[in-house]
């Protein structure tokens, strides 16, 4: 299986895209004989045949993202890193009953909600802010774990005034609705 768009070329600042070549021949007159989306949805499959040695190949197409940038709270830049993202997750869920096809979700979920943003540059703040939200949902000990990284808790005080936070509004939302008279 080969995994490749054209390839670029850059001649007189212009880009230009070499043609697919047979990868058992080397020719470049190919015809596609199937195309459909994969599995996840994020490519193009397509099933390709050279027309000078019959052989058959499948290709995948994939949109060229753009990169975007985390600020960090100390100003400093880095590229978003989603295994990043992920390992974090790991560890604030970690022995607890999650499994990771769920925080790999939860990972390109938030990689997406920021892709559409259409922001090129990040504050980690508003990231930190995303992953708190949606793991407040989804365990609320994974939650205080990370907070405690997230928001830097320097003591006992400051552990338990989030999870009295997070009790309140469990409690709030266990409370019936009062009936207008």
């Amino acid at each position: 299986m080969i995994s490749a768009s054209p390839p670029s070329c850059v001649r007189d600042g212009k880009t230009r895209r070499l043609p697919v070549r047979c990868p058992f021949c080397g020719h470049p007159d190919l015809k596609v004989v199937d195309s459909r989306d994969s599995e996840v949805g994020e490519a193009i499959r397509r099933r390709r045949e050279c027309l000078e040695c019959g052989q058959r190949f499948t290709t995948y197409e994939r949109i060229e993202t753009v990169p975007f940038y985390v600020i960090k709270k100390d100003g400093r830049r880095e590229d978003f890193d989603p295994p990043k993202l992920f390992g974090g997750l790991k560890k604030a869920t970690e022995k607890r009953d999650i499994s990771p096809e769920r925080l790999q979700a939860m990972v390109a979920q938030i990689e997406s909600e920021l892709r559409r943003t259409g922001r090129v540059e990040i504050p980690s703040a508003d990231i930190g802010e995303m992953v708190m939200s949606r793991l407040k949902d989804l365990d609320e000990v994974a939650y205080i774990r990370f907070a405690s990284v997230y928001r830097q808790f320097m003591d006992l005080q400051d552990v338990r005034g989030e999870i009295d936070q997070v009790l309140s509004s469990r409690q709030r939302e266990k409370a019936p609705a009062s009936r207008p008279r």
